[in-house]
């Protein structure tokens, strides 16, 4: 008897802890949020730099304050490509507090914070507390680049 009691409260225990999850923090928290809803032609000649590994471009016409797009290999898969919210994490309600790509095309800063992040996924490298805010993209592996939050 002892042990399908403790059986059933084990059980009842965790369906009722499985449902009262605590609100994760995520790394958009001090960020506004902004719909996204773009689709880009890496081929298109204004992309010109996107046909590349390693190469990055400036998207001022969606999120917050743009974004940087990045492709990260040139496989022709659906994860070639990155998308980062060019807002800074440190100071998100300062406008002027862009995001840069760095000479060396793989750190980006905050030039007012002086924080730093990877190119290819946002992480932090120094300054920060925050990773950047990244979008889905997603390549067709032919000529279509759609990034959604």
């Amino acid at each position: 008897m002892f042990r399908k009691f403790s059986i059933l409260f084990l059980l009842v225990f965790l369906s009722v802890f499985s449902f009262c999850k605590k609100k994760n923090q995520t790394v958009q928290d001090n960020i506004a949020y902004q719909t996204v809803n773009v689709t880009l032609y890496p081929n298109d000649p204004l992309y010109f730099k996107l046909q590349t590994a390693g190469g990055w471009v400036y998207y001022d016409n969606a999120g917050v304050n743009g974004l940087i797009i990045y492709r990260k290999t040139a496989t022709n898969s659906p994860t070639d490509f990155v998308a980062l919210e060019r807002t800074s994490t440190v100071l998100p309600n300062n406008p002027n507090a862009k995001v840069k790509v760095q000479s060396d095309s793989f750190t980006l800063k905050d030039t007012i914070s002086g924080a730093k992040w990877q190119i290819f996924d946002g992480g932090i490298i120094s300054g920060a507390s925050q990773n950047l805010r990244l979008y889905n993209a997603v390549f067709d592996g032919i000529n279509t680049l759609t990034i959604r939050n």
